[in-house]
């Protein structure tokens, strides 16, 4: 059920909180203020629009800049004091050109250390882009595109005969095998996480099409 306007919690200055995140790799980009005009016109123009607390007026974030954030949802919180919105941006999100304004590391846990998709293929990128001598990623970009085809056939076999004898623990350590070549293969090819996530949301709506056919048909 979706929250009527009028039941947020806008603070004395009529704001509200909102902070931006990438709806593809749930970075969180920027933090800034929004009234009820700039949440509307939000709303209604699917992209971000933020009150100015410098300036004094309203502000459609990429206008000047061409880095417009086309907003996926808006959530409350628990309050209705905070706003979560979703967005897939154009460009970066920082004034400084940097894709979010969250860029100076205060602490972090060894032990707990976030792992993510976009950390591990960032990572592989950065051993092709800067050799490092004695990494298998490396050696894999200096061999080529045989040999990572190569590697990528084997590792899918390997996961077909971890599964076959219905295996879980060696499936689920192949299958990382598995994404991890394919990793290495995107790169190759010039092929990012983002555009395998714009192709799966595209059949995502195909499927929900055919089922939508298949009911009325």
């Amino acid at each position: 059920m979706m929250l009527n306007m009028e039941e947020l919690k806008f603070d004395e200055n009529g704001l509200i909180p909102a902070i931006v995140v990438d709806a593809v790799s749930k970075d969180v980009l920027m933090m800034a203020y929004m009234n009820k005009e700039s949440l509307q016109i939000s709303m209604e123009k699917e992209l971000t629009c933020f009150w100015s607390r410098s300036r004094q007026e309203l502000w459609l974030k990429g206008e000047t800049s061409g880095n417009y954030q086309h907003i996926v949802s808006i959530t409350a919180d628990c309050d209705k004091d905070t706003l979560l919105v979703y967005v897939e941006p154009d460009g970066p999100a920082c004034h400084l050109g940097t894709k979010t304004c969250f860029e100076n590391p205060v602490f972090e846990s060894e032990e707990r250390k976030l792992f993510t998709y976009e950390r591990l293929f960032s990572l592989i990128e950065g051993r092709k882009t800067e050799k490092k001598e004695g990494s298998y990623t490396t050696y894999l970009f200096e061999k080529g595109l045989d040999k990572i085809l190569k590697k990528v056939g084997e590792e899918s076999t390997e996961v077909i005969i971890a599964a076959k004898a219905e295996d879980k623990k060696e499936t689920i350590y192949e299958i990382a095998d598995l994404a991890y070549h394919v990793m290495v293969l995107m790169i190759e090819a010039g092929i990012s996480l983002e555009d395998i996530h714009k192709e799966l949301a595209s059949r995502h709506v195909i499927d929900k099409k055919v089922k939508q056919e298949k009911m009325t048909s």
